[in-house]
């Protein structure tokens, strides 16, 4: 299984507790793989919706691909997740829930073919987020130590 990480959304981990992980398709134009492969991709900002049926990736920004030039894509276009129909519908029966969303955390190339790893979210308040940099620093405090 080869996998090249291409893309990586790294305030998902601070910002939610991430609760379960999918691996989905993206469908794709031919300059949008182009631009993935060129590590031209970023998914700060975006998110996946879902309508039961259907499971879209929202305001990821793929960059055009310069020689394409005329025949390029829109940056900012919704695109279509490809994903088994029982796992669509785990997603929408958990976005139903108060308090869940579902984010992207990682696009990677798998086999030659583009990935998303989404998963679904619960936001954390703010002593957590507290929480959780007190353990990173003591951790680091600790590696520290062992090194002296």
């Amino acid at each position: 299984m080869d996998k090249k990480t291409i893309a990586t959304n790294r305030k998902a981990k601070f910002e939610y507790n991430l609760l379960e992980h999918y691996e989905a398709g993206i469908v794709l134009l031919g300059t949008e793989i182009k631009s993935i492969r060129a590590r031209q991709v970023s998914i700060a900002e975006a998110y996946v919706q879902t309508d039961g049926d259907e499971v879209w990736l929202i305001n990821a920004h793929i960059a055009p691909y310069d020689p394409a030039s005329r025949m390029n894509h829109d940056p900012k276009r919704k695109r279509k997740l490809l994903l088994h129909k029982k796992e669509i519908l785990k997603l929408w029966n958990s976005v139903r829930q108060k308090g869940l969303t579902i984010i992207p955390v990682e696009i990677y190339l798998k086999n030659g073919k583009a990935k998303i790893d989404i998963a679904v979210a619960r936001g954390k308040k703010l002593y957590d987020k507290r929480r959780d940099i007190a353990d990173r620093d003591m951790k680091r405090d600790l590696e520290r130590s062992r090194k002296i």
